[in-house]
């Protein structure tokens, strides 16, 4: 066995900062555009189209909307900056291809052809399982333990027999179906969670839909409780033919090319040691995932149950969160003031001042109540209502006093004031020196952090590419950046920062 390297390629140097942005797109006023968009380009994909000019993506919009819906046309979408925006939170690749260009004027501009990233393709499939995902979809399996089981059954004898591809292909679909069973469960009993803590549930439909939940529960349970044992032992029978072998061998058969030998073998072992813990205690106090499973959907039987009780008491009673909400709604309705109506909203819902806001000062006279808070001493407050909120002892025990270090905020006070002037300076000194230019600049760590904040304001007031000047302004200067057909090299004593494509311009701001 060789090995290729640690990092083939280095395909996960992605940042996490790069890849979340590629969510802007959903946080965006235009949001809805952008997903219409995506969704003609996932349209074109399926069909094999995996590059497209901005025509091709505006014909592919005008069939999703021929379609109906809410999908905009073409001409309602300002798609060229759409695309620009998608391609620069990494969504969308753009490239140039003069090749498809049809007339001399088209070859002589710039013909923007735009296909999925991998990483941008990933986000819009999640973003799309969210908005299309639907509860009643949500379901337990009871037919995957007797797949699990034969499929283990015949891991042990392929490892035991030296068959490479049955071992990779069993092994994979042990990792598939555990994984299945994994999430569908952690969906359905996060439904079921909300279901048994929702005020809105319908009664009646509820009451319609239980005996089949119910009924759900039993059989998953039933059968998870009769194939526990026997998965236990196929998991034993697969270890006693090797762990090691099992591993090598699933490693040398996986045909990922981007993955090093040592990465399968790590990634392989990993694996093995997930179905292991979930079909097998690692420890008599831990318990494996199939206990906790079972315990899970015993707790969900023994919640449903409760529920439905509880919905069977409201009905003979007539009392219900229903009915009290109505009950509530109409005394607020008939009240026969507002300042009844405010008192009542104050009883039902617990709500009243602050008490450290609240709280009445012992000598009244020494202080107007019309007095400003600026202007009158600070009222001395129990420690421990400060911070627990309630008092000490009884009604008229005092705790013990807040100690107010006046010395200790006025030096952060000072430095405060202080650090402001020195970023002013500073800030004044980089302008004076960047008046021709930054060539011959040489800036300080104070001047660099403060060039690298302004740089960043600029630059976030630009939506997609930047294609036009950007400034900001702070500390009495302004900077602007420009783009530019060469690149603007400022020194520091920390190092070169390189602005490529960018004209960078620092100057002094009149004081009006």
């Amino acid at each position: 066995m060789t090995d290729t390297g640690d990092h083939a390629f280095g395909l996960n140097a992605v940042g996490l900062d790069d890849r979340m942005r590629l969510f802007g797109f959903i946080t965006s006023p235009e949001r809805h555009d952008y997903l219409w968009v995506l969704r003609a380009i996932d349209l074109a994909r399926a069909n094999y189209q995996v590059v497209l000019s901005t025509e091709a993506v505006a014909q592919a919009l005008d069939a999703l909307a021929e379609r109906g819906g809410d999908c905009p046309r073409s001409g309602e979408v300002d798609l060229a900056a759409r695309l620009d925006a998608l391609d620069d939170w990494g969504v969308l690749d753009r490239t140039q291809d003069a090749a498809r260009a049809a007339t001399l004027a088209e070859y002589r501009r710039r013909h923007s052809v735009y296909q999925f990233t991998e990483a941008g393709h990933r986000a819009f499939t999640a973003v799309e399982s969210v908005l299309g995902a639907k509860m009643e979809e949500t379901s337990l399996s009871r037919t995957v333990f007797a797949d699990l089981l034969e499929d283990l059954k015949e891991l042990a004898s392929a490892n035991r027999g030296g068959d490479g591809e049955t071992v990779l292909r069993r092994f994979r679909r042990i990792d598939a179906s555990l994984n299945d069973v994994t999430e569908q469960a952690a969906r359905f009993y996060a439904m079921l969670g909300d279901l048994t803590r929702t005020t809105e549930v319908d009664a009646a439909i509820f009451q319609t839909h239980k005996d089949a939940l119910i009924n759900h529960l039993r059989d998953f349970h039933g059968e998870l409780q009769r194939y526990s044992p026997l998965l236990r032992e196929a998991a034993a029978a697969v270890e006693e033919t090797g762990v090691d072998r099992l591993v090598e061998t699933a490693a040398e058969h996986d045909d990922r090319p981007f993955a090093t030998l040592t990465d399968r073998l790590a990634d392989w072992r990993r694996r093995w040691e997930g179905v292991k813990a979930w079909l097998a205690p690692p420890s008599a106090e831990l318990g494996s995932e199939v206990d906790r499973l079972s315990h899970a959907t015993f707790n969900a039987i023994s919640d449903i149950t409760g529920m439905v009780r509880q919905l069977a008491d409201a009905r003979r009673g007539g009392v219900s969160r229903e009915s009290q909400l109505r009950h509530l709604a109409a005394w607020f309705v008939n009240a026969p003031s507002m300042e009844a109506a405010h008192a009542l909203f104050d009883v039902v819902f617990d709500l009243g001042g602050p008490l450290h806001v609240n709280r009445p000062y012992e000598e009244p006279e020494i202080h107007a109540t019309s007095a400003s808070w600026w202007d009158t001493d600070a009222v001395e407050l129990s420690k421990t209502l400060l911070e627990k909120g309630r008092r000490t002892g009884g009604r008229d025990t005092r705790g013990a006093k807040v100690r107010r270090d006046e010395a200790t905020r006025l030096r952060l006070h000072e430095r405060q004031i202080e650090d402001v002037r020195k970023d002013r300076e500073s800030a004044l000194s980089m302008a004076d020196q960047a008046r021709d230019g930054f060539a011959g600049a040489v800036l300080d760590e104070r001047q660099l952090g403060l060039l690298l904040d302004l740089i960043d304001r600029a630059v976030s007031e630009r939506r997609g590419p930047l294609r036009h000047t950007v400034s900001a302004v702070s500390n009495g200067i302004r900077l602007s950046l420009t783009p530019a057909d060469g690149d603007t090299v400022v020194s520091s004593k920390s190092g070169t920062l390189r602005l490529a494509g960018l004209a960078l311009a620092v100057e002094r701001v009149k004081s009006r």
